[in-house]
Parts: structure tokens; C-alpha cells; sequence
């Protein structure tokens, strides 16, 4: 049972951190400029204004970032909810693999988002990678992780 909260735990705290990631707007900073993977906050003055990013970088690579954030989360909740209907549905010695590869799948797209953001996006400016980036790549290893572990563990009797 003790097993079972640290997972259920270990799986909501991942989603947790793909949700921050995706919408808080920390991957990139300077000291005037705040940007993540969906505008850019500029301080001009002693106000921040909101800039759209479509014109600053190559559209494809922006939305293949924006979507495989989204996707990350969206299959990291469904992998939630796909290994609780599993603990009542699953028969004695069963592997909870879908609930693995949809965890999987998550961590794909987290992976394929972060790696395209470091490798196209401000490889030109002078600043640093913020904490959604690095929440970003945590999140990488707990949905890995995570997919590991369901996929190797099997339902037990109680």
C-alpha cells in the first residue's frame, strides 16, 4: 500500500511540474527580457509588456515546442487516470502496461519539447535558461521514470 501513495505521489508531483512548466512563462531570461513557450514579457521602463513570439523564431520549431509540452501533460494526466481504473480493473499479476506507455509517450513529448527549445531557441542571446526549462527536464526523468515503474509492476492481492 505504501508503494502504491509513493507512486500515486511520484505521478501527480510530475504533472504538477509539466503543468508549471508549461504555463509559467520562466524558460528563458535576460535581464529585460522574460521568455517562455508561448510570448515574451519585455521591461521597458518599469513596465512589462506582453509580445507575441510568432515573428522572433521559426514557426515550426515553436509550435512542435508548444505542442509536445501540451501533449506531455495531457498524456501524463491520462496515464493518472488510466492506472486508477487499472487498480480496480486489472486482474491478479497483470502489468500496468498501458498506464506505462502513456507515461512514455509523456515523457517523448517532454523530451522532444525541451531539446528543440535548446537546441533552435537563443542560441544568439546572452541570458539563461529559467525555471520552467529545468522543471522541463525534471519532469523528463520522473515521467521515464514513472513509465519504467509501470510497466515492471504488477497488481497484487490483497
Amino acid at each position: 500500500m505504501l508503494v502504491l501513495a509513493g507512486i500515486v505521489v511520484l505521478h501527480i508531483t510530475a504533472i504538477i511540474l509539466l503543468l508549471v512548466a508549461t504555463i509559467d512563462n520562466a524558460w528563458w531570461f535576460t535581464d529585460s527580457v522574460t521568455t517562455d513557450v508561448w510570448g515574451r514579457w519585455e521591461l521597458a521602463g518599469s513596465a512589462w509588456h506582453y509580445t507575441n513570439l510568432k515573428g522572433d523564431y521559426a514557426e515550426e520549431y515553436l509550435q512542435v515546442v508548444q505542442a509536445g509540452a501540451v501533449l506531455a501533460c495531457i498524456f501524463s494526466i491520462l496515464g493518472l487516470f488510466v492506472f486508477v481504473a487499472q487498480l480496480f480493473t486489472l486482474s491478479k499479476g497483470q502489468r500496468f502496461t498501458f498506464s506505462g506507455a502513456l507515461m512514455l509517450i509523456s515523457c517523448l513529448c517532454v523530451m522532444i519539447a525541451a531539446s528543440i527549445y535548446t537546441d533552435i531557441f537563443h542560441k544568439q542571446e546572452k541570458g539563461w535558461f529559467g525555471h520552467s526549462f529545468i522543471l522541463a527536464w525534471i519532469s523528463f526523468v520522473l515521467t521515464f521514470i514513472l513509465g519504467v515503474i509501470y510497466v515492471i509492476l504488477r497488481k497484487k492481492s490483497e
